[in-house]
């Protein structure tokens, strides 16, 4: 079996190393991932640069554009064998509730379901710039779920976001599924200055959780458990459709 990974961190992260040796054994693992830190790329296309690639060595290789670059071009021509699997992780950091609209994890993850693969994101969530990564918990959470979904692949189910507490595996409380929760507004831009004195900014930290009862993600996570949430494309508001048309009419001149 054939498992494409990919990240937002660049191909030389280490929860992409992690992930990598978390799932040997389980396929052939083939890596296409950034050159560089693309973190927030959400589900961008390049399109106006070519595209190049660099192997790194047999299984590894480079290129210069969005963690989505990556995974279309893989699956689109890049590689020869077919696909059973796309994994993307382990992100260095959360993604949360509305990370998921801005993240170039959850975006890999979700071109590999674009174009017909069933599809996982995995992050760690951790607090502080300097505290340790336990990738490797990450890693045996991607394992376990990877095995399954080969195993016994949920009917109706190909697209999956996963977060892990930045903890010891023994300490996990173990594994809910979730729903996304939602965060308050970000933080306002930070304004500062280049060498020259003109004026740069930088955008502000994301807010903390406001929909973020039992059920979400959120929750999950604070309370010690690996939280899995099922995603889809659709973004229509269902609900609202008959009272936009009602609304609609009612103006229509």
């Amino acid at each position: 079996m054939n498992i494409l990974l990919s990240n937002d961190d660049g191909w030389r992260a280490d929860g992409l190393r992690a992930l990598e040796a978390a799932l040997e054994g389980l396929g052939r693992l083939t890596v296409v991932a950034p050159d560089r830190n693309r973190s927030a790329a959400s589900n961008s296309l390049t399109i106006d640069l070519p595209l190049r690639v660099v192997e790194q060595d047999g299984h590894r290789h480079a290129i210069n554009g969005t963690p989505t670059d990556c995974v279309h071009l893989a699956l689109s021509g890049l590689l020869l064998e077919e696909q059973r699997l796309v994994v993307s992780g382990i992100n260095d950091g959360a993604n949360l509730g509305d990370d998921v609209l801005y993240s170039g994890t959850v975006a890999a993850a979700m071109e590999g379901r674009f174009l017909g693969l069933p599809s996982v994101a995995i992050s760690l969530v951790h607090g502080s710039a300097g505290s340790v990564r336990h990738f490797d918990t990450a890693g045996r959470i991607a394992r376990e779920l990877v095995g399954r979904l080969v195993s016994s692949p949920p009917q109706a189910v190909n697209l999956l976001n996963v977060n892990v507490p930045n903890v010891p595996y023994e300490d996990l409380q173990g594994i809910r599924i979730t729903r996304l929760g939602v965060r308050h507004r970000a933080q306002p831009v930070v304004k500062g200055s280049d060498p020259r004195g003109r004026p740069v900014y930088w955008v502000g930290a994301p807010g903390e959780g406001q929909d973020a009862g039992p059920g979400t993600d959120f929750h999950a996570v604070e309370h010690g458990f690996v939280s899995i949430t099922p995603l889809q494309f659709d973004l229509t508001r269902h609900s609202a459709l008959s009272r936009l048309e009602s609304w609609w009419l009612r103006h229509d001149v």
